[in-house]
C-alpha cells in the first residue's frame, strides 16, 4: 500500500502541529495530503505551512548569500542536500486503521516517513453516491477520486463562498449536473444572470447538456425561448408575506389591513380605489408611498380605476404559475427562474412567493406523516446576504425561516456569496456544508473558519492561496476538510460520454448525463 516513494519525514512537534522535513528532490505542498503508517493503520496528515530549514547559521547564510550574489560561484560552504532544506507543517486530519476511520487521537510514531496519498488510500470514503462536487485534490494534484456529500446535506444547507472568478456558478452547475435526473430532490434556482440554462447554447451552461430536454428541467422566463415557460403570476396570489421589500411598520400594517378587509382583491383595493379621508386606519401619505413602491418594484399601476399590470406580474393570467412551481419540486423537477430582467426585490419577492409555499406544503406533510415520501428540496439564492441579513432575521422573512428550521422540513438552501461575513452568525453556523473556493479577504476567511464543521483554524493560508476551481469542503457530511477540484463544466459539456475527472464514466458518476 506505500509503495510510492517516501517524500519526508517527521521530525518533531505536537498534537497541533507536527514538523516533516522535505525529503531532497520532493515537493510538498500548501494543501497537500501524505500518509504515515502502515497499511493496516495510517493517518492521513495535512500541510498547512512552509518554511526553510538549515544546520547553518544566519551570520554563515548571509555570507554564502553575498559572495554568492558578488561572483564567488565556485566556493562551495555546505552539503545542499544535508545543510539546506524545506520544513512542512502538517497536522493529522484522520487515523484509518482496518477500513474504520476516527478523528486522530494519537501522534504518528516519531520519524516516520511519509508518502503522497493515492486513491487507494481514500477507499474507505465509500462509493461515488452522493452529492458529486469534483475530485479529491492534494496540492496542486488532483486525485482520479471523487469528492461526495451525503445528499441530505441539501437540507442542512450549503455556503458557497469566494471572490469574484474563483468559480462559483460553475460550482453550482456541477451540482445541478449530478442531480438533475434525481428525482428524489427538487431545485429551484433563482437566476440573475441567466447563466445556468444557456438559451444561447452557450458550451459553459447547463442548455448546452440537453438538460432543457430533460423531463426533470423547466425554464422560466420573462422572455422564453422555445421549449420554455414564460413566467407571469397573478396579482391575487400575492399577500402580505410575499412582499419582500423594504418597508416602515406603518406601510406593513397598511398591507395588512387592505388584506384582511378586501382579501385576494387586496392590490386593486390599495392601488385603484379612492382613500376615505375619515378612514383612520390608514394614512393616506402611506397609501401614496405604497402605490408608488409598487409601481417601481412589481410594475403594477392603475389607470380610469383599472389595475393594470406590466411585466412578471398580470391581471388576468397566472393563477397557478406559484402553485405548479411547487408541484414541480414537489415531483423532483429541477426550475430555473431567470430573474435577469428583474429588480433584486422582484426576485427575492418571486422568490419568497415559491419557498413560502412550499414551506407551508411540507409542513403540513410532516403534520400529516407523509413527509418521509417527499424528495428533498434545495433553494439556489445568489448575492445571499441580499435575503439572510440581520433585518431579515429579525423580521423573521421566508429564506431565514428555511436557514433556521427547513432541515426539519427536508428544505434546505444553496447560498452563493463574496461576503459571508455578512450573514448573520446564527445562520451562518446552521449551514453545515461550505464549499469555500478562493477567499482574498482575511474578514471573509475568519467568518468562515470561525463556522466550518471542521477545524480550519490552521487553514487560513490554504484558503488564501486557492486557484480558480480549487476548494475546500468542510461538512458535518465528509469525515475531514476534503480539498476539492471542481471540474469545468464547459470540459464536462463537450463530450459527456468520456471517461471524466471523478474516475468513473460520466453517466455512472452524474445521473442522467
Amino acid at each position: 500500500m506505500f509503495d510510492a516513494e517516501i517524500v519526508g519525514q517527521l521530525v518533531s512537534g505536537s498534537f497541533a502541529e507536527i514538523l516533516v522535513r522535505q525529503k531532497h528532490g520532493q515537493r510538498i505542498e500548501i494543501g497537500g495530503l501524505f500518509v504515515s503508517g502502515k497499511s493496516e493503520d495510517y493517518y492521513i496528515l495535512e500541510c498547512f505551512d512552509l518554511l526553510y530549514g538549515s544546520q547553518i547559521g544566519d551570520l554563515t547564510k548571509q555570507l554564502i548569500s553575498g559572495m554568492n550574489l558578488e561572483g564567488y560561484d565556485d566556493l562551495q560552504f555546505y552539503d545542499d542536500e544535508l545543510s539546506n532544506y524545506s520544513l512542512a507543517r502538517m497536522r493529522a486530519v484522520l487515523h484509518v486503521k482496518d477500513g474504520k476511520y476516527s478523528a486522530p487521537k494519537s501522534l504518528p510514531p516519531s520519524f516516520s516517513g511519509i508518502v503522497p496519498i493515492s486513491e487507494e488510500h481514500l477507499q474507505f470514503l465509500g462509493s461515488t453516491s452522493g452529492l458529486l462536487v469534483g475530485n479529491i485534490r492534494s496540492g496542486t494534484k488532483v486525485l482520479h477520486f471523487p469528492a461526495t456529500i451525503d445528499i441530505k446535506a441539501l437540507t442542512h444547507h450549503i455556503l458557497v463562498a469566494a471572490t469574484t472568478g474563483r468559480g462559483k456558478s460553475n460550482l453550482v452547475k456541477v451540482i445541478v449536473a449530478s442531480l438533475i435526473d434525481n428525482e428524489n430532490v427538487g431545485m429551484l434556482i433563482l437566476d440573475p444572470h441567466d447563466e445556468y440554462y444557456g438559451r444561447n447554447s452557450n458550451a459553459g451552461a447547463i442548455h448546452s447538456r440537453g438538460f432543457n430536454n430533460s423531463k426533470n428541467c423547466i425554464y422560466y422566463s420573462l422572455n422564453p425561448p422555445a421549449g420554455a415557460r414564460k413566467l407571469v403570476i397573478n396579482v391575487k396570489t400575492l399577500n402580505p408575506s410575499s412582499i419582500e421589500m423594504n418597508l416602515t411598520e406603518a406601510q406593513e400594517q397598511a398591507i395588512s389591513y387592505y388584506y384582511n378587509r378586501h382579501g385576494s382583491r387586496w392590490i386593486e383595493e390599495l392601488m385603484c380605489s379612492e382613500i376615505d379621508p375619515n378612514d383612520k386606519a390608514v394614512r393616506e401619505a402611506t397609501v401614496y408611498t405604497l402605490r408608488r413602491k409598487f409601481e417601481v418594484i412589481l410594475g403594477i399601476t392603475s389607470h380610469d380605476g383599472d389595475l393594470i399590470a406590466d411585466g412578471v406580474f398580470s391581471t388576468t393570467a397566472g393563477m397557478t404559475t406559484v402553485s405548479d412551481i411547487c408541484n414541480e419540486l414537489e415531483n423532483g423537477k429541477k426550475i430555473i427562474i431567470d430573474t435577469s430582467l428583474m429588480s433584486g426585490d422582484l426576485e427575492i419577492i418571486v422568490g419568497s412567493m415559491i419557498a413560502r409555499e412550499m414551506l407551508q406544503r411540507y409542513k403540513k406533510y410532516k403534520m400529516d406523516g407523509l413527509l418521509e415520501n417527499k424528495p428533498l428540496i434545495s433553494i439556489v439564492v445568489e448575492e445571499a446576504p441580499r435575503v439572510l441579513n440581520n433585518e431579515a432575521l429579525q423580521k423573521g422573512n421566508v429564506f431565514s425561516t428555511i436557514a433556521r428550521e427547513g432541515r426539519k422540513f427536508q428544505i434546505g438552501l444553496i447560498a452563493i456569496t463574496q461576503l459571508p461575513s455578512l450573514i448573520p452568525r446564527e445562520i451562518l453556523a446552521n449551514m453545515n456544508t461550505k464549499i469555500i473556493l478562493g477567499t482574498e479577504l482575511g474578514s471573509e476567511r475568519n467568518a468562515l473558519i470561525e463556522s466550518a464543521s471542521q477545524d480550519l483554524s490552521r487553514s487560513d493560508r490554504a484558503i488564501a492561496s486557492l486557484d480558480k476551481g480549487e476548494a475546500i469542503v468542510t461538512s458535518n457530511f465528509t469525515k475531514f476538510a476534503l480539498p476539492v477540484k471542481v471540474p469545468e463544466f464547459k470540459g464536462l459539456a463537450d463530450d459527456n460520454e468520456r471517461k471524466d475527472a471523478f474516475g468513473v464514466s460520466t453517466r455512472k458518476g452524474f445521473v442522467g448525463l
